[in-house]
């Protein structure tokens, strides 16, 4: 068995660390790990496989000799470093919004659009993590049936938006009980016993730039550019774990029990769908996992041929970090390391 050298830029975030196991847990075959951040994380150990590994400050040299570097340190880190890490060699996956939308750059969701690694020229981006989870599990249908709309209202976790959103979630509920005030450092409003309507900025056309994030994405790694979405995006009082409400139009008739069957024969996706038993995914039980989760699953009463369903996953993981690793794998597969 071949072994491989693999860097991890942003190795201190929650993303990066969740990356780091991940990488453990699939026994991804490395020769070599290299750990990287920013000068302030220099001197920070963490564990992989048994041993502890020093962060290292990035530099050029950093990617010396390394086949994957996997990114996650935000978009204007990963435009900076990905173009030196590529001229050294290695090939990025990168899971900042920089180079998704680039046309020379696949957007990759593994169950969805393996294929489009083989067209990557030294980057391969990772979809946002409300995109990917939608796609894991509307893509199936949208095969067999072929979809026209899709319409998405997110409820996404604090851990979505960094370790400081989610300190604002553990003192606010801690100041709410202690009937003191705490000022939110990374929301843009209150969010314990809360829900925010705003997820990043908002554009032009009154959505935020995180629901443009699934129109756009979602279009290009479906391959499937007139496909019209329509999404709502909001921030819960959720540690980890991204639900949302999906309805779906498709140009033929589908029952639920047709898109159960599809659902349950697709990969990474589980079906817990028994409302008489009070069965259907939740994101205090998804956490830690790598599957899409999806339940609920019901005609919807507006469209002739809608269907509405709930899909939950972790986003720090299928969100974020295992859907970058199964990337690292395709490369594998596809024999393009």
């Amino acid at each position: 068995m071949k072994y491989y050298n693999i860097a991890i830029l942003g190795a201190t975030g929650a993303v990066g660390q969740t990356m780091l196991k991940v990488l453990e847990e699939r026994e991804f075959p490395i020769d070599e790990i290299r750990l990287l951040a920013s000068p302030r994380s220099k001197g920070q150990e963490l564990e992989y496989m048994g041993i502890k590994y020093k962060v290292q400050p990035v530099t050029p040299e950093s990617f010396e000799g390394i086949d994957i570097a996997l990114f996650s340190a935000g978009g204007s880190r990963s435009k900076e470093w990905a173009p030196i890490a590529v001229e050294k060699g290695a090939v990025v996956i990168d899971n900042s919004s920089a180079f998704r939308m680039d046309d020379d750059v696949p957007l990759v969701v593994p169950e969805v659009n393996p294929e489009d690694v083989k067209w990557h020229k030294g980057i391969i981006a990772n979809p946002n993590c409300s995109t990917i989870q939608m796609v894991v599990a509307i893509n199936p249908i949208h095969k067999k049936k072929k979809i026209k709309r899709v319409f998405v209202s997110t409820y996404q976790a604090v851990s979505g938006a960094g370790a400081k959103a989610v300190k604002d979630l553990e003192e606010e509920t801690k100041a709410y009980f202690e009937g003191k005030y705490y000022y939110p450092e990374a929301l843009p409003n209150h969010i314990a016993f809360n829900v925010i309507p705003h997820i990043d900025i908002f554009l032009d056309n009154d959505y935020t730039k995180e629901e443009m994030k699934m129109v756009n994405e979602t279009r290009k790694i479906m391959h499937a550019p007139d496909l019209r979405v329509s999404p709502t995006c909001v921030r819960v009082p959720v540690f980890t774990g991204h639900s949302e409400t999906v309805v779906v139009e498709t140009e033929e008739p589908v029952t639920p029990e047709e898109v159960r069957d599809i659902l349950k024969r697709s990969p990474g996706i589980i079906v817990e769908d028994d409302p008489e038993n009070n069965i259907y995914p939740m994101p205090i039980d998804v956490a830690g996992k790598d599957e899409v989760f999806v339940g609920r699953i019901r005609r919807d009463l507006i469209f002739d041929n809608g269907i509405s369903m709930w899909v939950v996953a972790d986003n720090l993981r299928k969100g974020a970090a295992t859907n970058a690793v199964q990337i690292a794998q395709l490369l594998l597969d596809y024999e393009l390391i």
